[in-house]
């Protein structure tokens, strides 16, 4: 059974960071896209961050590009997503996700990551 299990969310002041991981356990991961997403309290998960496999193509959606990054560590199973000058806007649910082809490059949409992960709470407070 494949399993995506994020960590390191947390509360953190505007202004501060966090570094999120998404632990994959079932299944390897190193030869796969992955992403990240975010769900702001009632509105729509929408599209972060997404690295290919080999981690030389990154892809970041408009709101989080400069201030996030992407990476993965294929040895331990493991991607990354690495928050600086986290805004209010950025509080949300993220949620790790792994698409299952062997496309090139990853994809920013939702449709093509079939495992998902439980999320984990990133709340920025003023």
């Amino acid at each position: 059974q494949v399993r995506l299990v994020e960590s390191g969310g947390g509360l953190v002041q505007a202004g501060g960071s966090l570094r999120l991981s998404c632990a994959a356990s079932g299944r390897t991961i190193s030869r796969n896209p992955m992403a990240w997403f975010r769900q702001a309290p009632g509105k729509e998960r929408e599209f972060a961050a997404a690295i290919s496999w080999g981690g030389a193509i990154t892809y970041y959606a408009d709101s989080v590009k400069g201030r996030f990054t992407i990476s993965r560590d294929n040895a331990k199973n493991t991607v990354y997503l690495q928050m600086n000058s986290l805004k209010l806007e950025d509080t949300a649910e993220y949620y790790c996700a792994a698409d299952w082809s062997t496309r090139s490059f990853p994809s920013r949409l939702e449709s093509e990551y079939s495992t998902w992960g439980r999320g984990t709470q990133v709340t920025v407070s003023s």
